[in-house]
C-alpha cells in the first residue's frame, strides 16, 4: 500500500508534517511518501490569473503526486481558525483542475497546534467539506498541546493515549 502524507503547512519545522509522517508510518507495510507543499509553486489564485495562465503547473504536480497513492494522511495546520493561506491557495488551484482532488482515496485527517485547541476548527472544516472534494475520511484526530505529546527530535509520540488513537486511525486505512 502506498500512503501519501503531508502537513498543510509551509513551516520548515511543521508540527503537522511531523504528525502526518508519524501517523502514515503506523500503517502496517506501507510505502510512505511525504509531500512538502512548498514544492508546489502556484501564483495567488484568481479567475483573471487562471484565464491568463490556464492551469498552474504546481497544482497539476500536486494532483499527480496524490494520484499515485492508495491512501492519504493529511494534517491541517490552523491559522486564525482556518486553513493556512498557502495550502488554501494550492487547494483552490487543484480543484480547478480536478474538483475531486483526493480521488475518493481512504484518508486520515489530522490537526495539531501547540495550544489546547488542537486546531479543531480547521479539522472540522476539512472533514465537513471532504465529500465535495473526493475526500473519503476514515478517521480524524486532533492533537492538542503538540510539544507536550510529541518529541520532534525522535519523531515519536510521548503520550500513550494519543499514540493509541493515532494507531487506531491509521489502521482504518487498511480496514
Amino acid at each position: 500500500m502506498k500512503v501519501v502524507a503531508f502537513g498543510a503547512s509551509t513551516s520548515k519545522n511543521s508540527i503537522n508534517k511531523a504528525l502526518a509522517t508519524y501517523t502514515a508510518k503506523l500503517v502496517e507495510g506501507a510505502d510512505v511518501t511525504v509531500l512538502d507543499i512548498n514544492d508546489y509553486d502556484v501564483p495567488m489564485f484568481s479567475e483573471d490569473k487562471e484565464k491568463e495562465i490556464g492551469q498552474a503547473e504546481g497544482a497539476q504536480k500536486f494532483l499527480n503526486d496524490i494520484a499515485g497513492a492508495d491512501a492519504l494522511v493529511i494534517s491541517f495546520a490552523e491559522h486564525n481558525g482556518h486553513y493556512p493561506a498557502a495550502f488554501k491557495n494550492l487547494f483552490d488551484w487543484a480543484t480547478r483542475i480536478n474538483r475531486a482532488v483526493y480521488g475518493d482515496k481512504p484518508a486520515v485527517y489530522l490537526s495539531s497546534s501547540p495550544g489546547p485547541g488542537g486546531a479543531k476548527s480547521v479539522l472540522a472544516a476539512a472533514t465537513g467539506s471532504a465529500g465535495f472534494f473526493g475526500g473519503n475520511v476514515k478517521a480524524s484526530v486532533s492533537v492538542a498541546n503538540f510539544y507536550d505529546v510529541f518529541d520532534m527530535e525522535t519523531g515519536e509520540v510521548k503520550d500513550d493515549t494519543i499514540a493509541t488513537e493515532l494507531k487506531a486511525a491509521a489502521a482504518k486505512l487498511t480496514a
